[in-house]
């Protein structure tokens, strides 16, 4: 049959034909592309021709190329747009990339016309392509190619279990989220909510077929101002526990398919000659080793709970004078903060949402984008979308007109979408015969939406989540290497927030809110006494902010750092785990573990400690930044040419110090939060 997956695209820029791509496409699709990368492999491995750099490395490059095209597009299709077909069909999807990356790794001969390229280094290669030596010798290394046979079966099995595991774990956490709601019909139970939300909830439930009701669920739209403004104690907790036990218990349970992951992931490392999956993990990252890790956490740990802990006890104090004489819960948090917040700054947040329109904010964005890397983003309207709401712009440099890239944005909440939010790529950068292939980048969000009254007006969180995806986007739209392994972001996990991180400073300076932060009716600039509240209010609760983000770091640390127990009580491990960041009680039958994507179903196993320690590089790069100008051209040049151009070509710490003139100063990060 008709395969669009297998044709050339005939869409201008070669764009994703989504309208055209149907789910009973896939599977003979990548039946079709592994067997052309098979064929592909064989004539490499099988070759009498001595290995070199081209006729090994280059070509074992692009013998998947085809493969991964495919898997690019289902993957980011079943996250963002993927009903429960697409679910299922991950349990036949994902075993077949495995299989194909078995076949190739555990190739004897193969890995021995590697290996020979490795030991006799090309004096003539360049750094890019001695990088694409190293990362594809140890890639071979660290997937079982010195293995015996028994022990290369051995990890085939575990690789093929755990590529149905992953996306088990992050259907149900989709399933758990969506099977709960919550229909209110007596308005006053929504006392406190601002009244975007009760509209909201109000067009949610009409959506339903309820006429003068009002539904909320767990989405975050959805779940976050009830906890943030709701005055009922006893909704807040409700909602607070169903968010925070979804895929706990019940149906959709989580905890035998955790429990599985981290046994054979911990067997896995231990296959080939590691202590534990963080150890395997961390050697391909800035941190190099788990003790490492560790020593950083600790002194975020030790210059943070003192202050967080302040910060509780005043909190406490606050809500007892206002009548609440009860101990703080996890779910007053939220509501008190809010309102400890606004009486400190004279600042409610639903205030600024009106300078935050959706589409002024990504205006916004993309003005950074022309300031700072000559960058214009332009709509288009004649590509195909995999959902009516997809906007799609194409990018290019506006002084030279150079075609840079398709950038899709997606940003509101629907049933087939999971939640948070993420940059991915549908087509990856790369050089072919001396073109730069171009990437289609996207970012999916979960932002408000519109309602009949009002356009979709941001939190300033919103604001920064935009912002902080747009920044990986650029990390892809700017790239210019030469291998697709080693472009865009496919650089070390503790390197990749980088890019995204550092474009979140942006939106707490008011040079930077005065180019879009203008009222939705009026077009009148936002006031420059509320930008200097949201500025001053930037650091409120920093420290606890930073708990939060270390308590996550711990509990994935502590998962991947040896095998639990086959009967391990996942609530009491996870309790143990992070008992050190405990400032609120912990409540029976809430749990992060079950619920916790990034580190089950995404990338960030024993590497979610990478947000903070990217956010030491950040700020230190920001610093940079400040000194000269935040929209100095010299300086995001550098920026650019160092970091962003370069992918995973060097070792991120030879990029940074090439782009910052040294190491990062690792006090950077607690001097922005005011924590020394």
């Amino acid at each position: 049959m008709s395969n669009p997956l297998l044709e050339p695209s005939r869409v201008k820029y070669g764009a994703v034909p989504f309208d055209l791509i149907k789910i009973e496409h896939f599977v003979p699709a990548l039946d079709v592309a592994i067997a052309g990368a098979k064929i592909a492999v064989s004539k490499i491995s099988g070759s009498t021709q001595p290995a070199d750099f081209g006729n090994t490395i280059v070509a074992l490059e692009t013998a998947t190329a085809a493969v991964y095209d495919i898997a690019y597009v289902f993957s980011n299709l079943r996250s963002a747009h993927g009903d429960a077909a697409m679910h299922a069909l991950a349990k036949e999807v994902m075993p077949k990339l495995i299989k194909l990356e078995s076949d190739i790794n555990l190739d004897a001969a193969l890995f021995q016309r590697v290996q020979a390229v490795q030991q006799n280094l090309p004096s003539t290669l360049t750094t890019e392509e001695k990088t694409l030596v190293d990362r594809t010798y140890r890639s071979f290394r660290r997937n079982g190619a010195m293995l015996d046979e028994n022990g290369k079966q051995r990890l085939r099995a575990i690789d093929e279990e755990l590529s149905t595991l992953s996306p088990q774990f992050s259907e149900n956490v989709l399933k758990a989220t969506n099977n709960f709601t919550l229909l209110i019909t007596d308005r006053a139970e929504l006392s406190g909510l601002p009244d975007s939300a009760i509209e909201a909830a109000a067009q949610a439930a009409q959506e339903k077929g309820h006429a003068n009701a009002w539904l909320v669920t767990l989405q975050a739209p959805s779940v976050l101002p009830v906890l943030k403004y709701a005055d009922r104690r006893d909704l807040r907790q409700k909602l607070w526990m169903a968010f925070n036990s979804r895929a706990f218990s019940g149906e959709h349970s989580n905890q035998k398919v955790l429990q599985r992951i981290i046994q054979l992931r911990q067997a896995r490392a231990e296959l080939l000659g590691y202590p534990s999956h963080a150890h395997f993990q961390t050697e391909e990252r800035m941190a190099e080793h788990p003790d490492t890790v560790r020593t950083f956490l600790h002194r975020l740990l030790s210059n943070s709970k003192p202050a967080a802990e302040r910060e509780m006890a005043e909190l406490h104090q606050f809500m007892q004078s206002h009548g609440c004489r009860d101990d703080l819960q996890p779910w007053d948090y939220a509501y008190w903060a809010t309102k400890l917040k606004e009486d400190r700054y004279q600042l409610n947040a639903e205030e600024t949402r009106p300078y935050f329109h959706l589409e002024q904010v990504l205006s916004g964005a993309f003005e950074h984008a022309k300031r700072l890397f000559d960058l214009e983003f332009r709509e288009i309207h004649d590509l195909p979308v995999y959902a009516p709401d997809v906007q799609v712009f194409e990018v290019v440099q506006k002084q030279t007109g150079e075609y840079m890239g398709l950038f899709y944005a997606d940003f509101f909440p629907r049933s087939t979408k999971s939640g948070g939010a993420w940059c991915t790529r549908f087509r990856s950068q790369y050089t072919d015969q001396g073109k730069s292939q171009r990437p289609h980048v996207s970012i999916v969000c979960n932002f408000t939406k519109p309602t009949a009254s009002k356009p979709s007006l941001l939190t300033f969180q919103e604001v920064t989540t935009l912002f902080h995806e747009f920044g990986h986007a650029l990390h892809s739209l700017l790239s210019r290497c030469q291998f697709r392994s080693l472009s865009c972001t496919n650089v070390y996990r503790d390197f990749v927030e980088l890019p995204s991180q550092i474009m979140e400073n942006w939106t707490k300076e008011k040079e930077s809110l005065s180019l879009f932060a203008r009222h939705y009716e009026t077009g009148a600039v936002i006031p420059t006494d509320m930008v200097d509240k949201i500025i001053a209010g930037e650091n409120f609760h920093a420290a606890y902010l930073m708990m939060r983000q270390l308590r996550f770091a711990f509990l994935d640390l502590a998962w991947h750092s040896g095998a639990p127990a086959d009967d391990i009580d996942i609530a009491a491990y996870e309790t143990e785990a992070v008992k050190l960041t405990d400032l609120l009680p912990h409540v029976a039958g809430t749990n992060i573990s079950c619920s916790f994507e990034h580190i089950f179903a995404g990338g960030y196993s024993a590497g979610y400690y990478g947000y903070k320690w990217a956010e030491v590089l950040d700020a230190d790069a920001f610093e940079y930044f400040k000194e000269h100008g935040i929209f100095n051209r010299e300086v995001a040049d550098r920026f650019r040419c160092h970091i962003l151009e370069r992918g995973g070509s060097e070792h991120p710490m030879q990029l940074y110090k090439a782009f910052r003139g040294r190491s990062p100063d690792p006090d950077a990060l607690l001097r922005r939060s005011q924590l020394i």
